[in-house]
């Protein structure tokens, strides 16, 4: 019964997952990751109102945003795993980082509000490896004395598409935990023990909604907007937190983005007493000849417009915007690798 009530679910999200702006004549075109689509959505009203360029989005996965990036059917794509630089080059791809944000745990049980319950990297890896499978085991238990804790069984809901925000948590979970990196390991998609998937953010946040004892992983946004219970984390430091732009903006304090070939920074399981342990950053990625320069250049001046106006909309839904420092670096990138088709830069 619990997995028919999920399949609905999937169902259902399926069909409301290609979450865009209108789209008319002039437009941009992208496609990619649902960790970052409530902020891209933010920031394209109000650059719609501004401009009068509206811009497509399709929440529809990093897995997916990198294959349309590739078949050079969007005007940029987006992952919240960045590519490598090996890849980038055989592609003819660079990226470059967008905004940050944190994945974070969450559950549907009565009773206990959002931000009480404490979990670790060695219990979440406990759950999706079959190893606690109720709520009142004696490991959950321990870290929460004085929560009353049902026993209930526990149902996992994990991404069923291609995902960087899967990426971002299996890479902290194989980080913190040898047990979770030698069965499940790290990537866009795992094989999972147990669960049922949800597709994109969206249907991982209605399947967990839907079933009581359900656990999983999602965006913050996506938590805060459907008003899902998340937990605190015990971070690498050994200090629980609790998510929020504070915590997210702890992790990428360290990040070096001038030294990372492709700045492909992997912020998860960052040191710090302050630092949310499942903090990334989201990417864009865009072909380095621009066929249409025209095209390419209204993406980056979309983006440049987000870095300096759309501060505050992050915020506002507790993203981290990043650092002058390191938008400057983003815009040294756009002069060095995008040209239009004779070689000369659009930027």
């Amino acid at each position: 019964m619990r997995t028919k009530q999920l399949m609905k679910g999937v169902a259902a999200a399926a069909t409301g997952l290609l979450l865009s702006l209108s789209v008319h004549a002039g437009d941009l075109t992208g496609a990619g990751a649902t960790f970052p689509f409530p902020i891209y959505a933010k920031w394209a009203e109000a650059y719609k109102a501004a401009s009068g360029i509206g811009l497509n989005y399709q929440s529809i996965g990093s897995g997916g945003g990198i294959r349309q990036i590739k078949a050079k059917t969007v005007d940029f794509g987006a992952s919240d795993m960045p590519l490598s630089a090996e890849e980038l080059e055989k592609e003819g791809l660079m990226q470059f980082p967008a905004i940050i944000g944190g994945v974070v745990p969450v559950f549907n049980l009565d009773g206990i509000a959002a931000g009480q319950l404490k979990l670790t990297a060695d219990v979440i890896s406990g759950i999706h490896l079959e190893k606690i499978t109720k709520w009142n085991d004696p490991a959950i238990a321990a870290l929460n004395p004085g929560l009353a804790l049902p026993n209930l069984a526990i149902t996992v809901v994990h991404r069923a598409d291609g995902s960087g925000t899967t990426f971002l948590w299996t890479d902290y979970l194989s980080k913190a935990n040898a047990d979770f990196k030698a069965t499940i390991g790290s990537g866009t998609a795992v094989k999972w023990p147990t669960g049922v998937g949800g597709k994109g953010n969206e249907g991982v946040a209605a399947n967990v909604q839907r079933v009581k004892g359900a656990f999983g992983y999602i965006e913050y946004a996506y938590a805060k907007k459907n008003k899902i219970s998340h937990a605190q984390l015990k971070n690498r430091d050994g200090v629980f937190v609790q998510p929020d732009d504070d915590t997210f903006k702890a992790a990428a304090v360290n990040a070096d983005w001038a030294k990372t070939p492709g700045m492909a920074v992997v912020l998860t399981n960052q040191p710090g007493k302050q630092s949310w342990p499942a903090t990334g950053a989201s990417f864009i990625m865009m072909h380095k000849t621009q066929a249409e320069a025209a095209t390419g250049l209204a993406v980056l001046k979309f983006f440049d417009w987000s870095y300096k106006n759309g501060a505050a909309m992050a915020t506002e839904l507790d993203y981290v915007p990043l650092p002058p420092a390191t938008v400057k670096l983003v815009q040294e990138s756009w002069k060095a690798n995008l040209k239009d088709a004779g070689g000369k830069a659009i930027w």
